[in-house]
């Protein structure tokens, strides 16, 4: 099992509000969801929370993609612009340094036209604990 499987396994509120890890290596990850009703809030845009958790799956499948255990930190969210009902959202996740115990994370959720909706940095901690994973790829 790779951390995309594994990921998209086991984060089950991700996988509830509808985010799926869709490709990660050394030095980048992917993470996508659709925009439903059901992510919207009082202002008939997506709600925060959703636009968070799609990037902080991202981060995740990044920082573990060792197979050691890392969760975040510390985390850091600018809203751009909205996404509405019926966008593909995309979360591109790179690493800005790969420190083997608190890593640090970039990600930019952009849109079906590539329109950044929200930009997030954070960091994580590593654990000394091994994932159920396999590292090659």
């Amino acid at each position: 099992m790779d951390v995309v499987e594994f990921l998209n396994k086991t984060d089950r509120f991700a996988a509830n509000v509808g985010c799926k890890i869709v490709e990660v290596d050394s030095v980048h990850a992917v993470a996508e969801m659709l925009v439903t009703k059901g992510h919207l809030n009082g202002g008939n845009v997506c709600q925060g929370g959703a636009l968070f958790t799609l990037a902080d799956l991202a981060m995740a499948a990044l920082m573990n993609n060792n197979g050691q255990l890392t969760f975040g930190i510390n985390n850091n969210i600018m809203f751009v612009s909205s996404a509405k009902e019926g966008d593909v959202l995309r979360a591109e996740a790179v690493i800005l340094s790969d420190h083997h115990k608190i890593p640090a994370v970039e990600v930019q959720v952009t849109n079906q036209e590539g329109k950044l909706v929200c930009h997030v940095t954070g960091m994580g901690y590593r654990k000394q604990v091994a994932l159920p994973i396999s590292t090659q790829h």
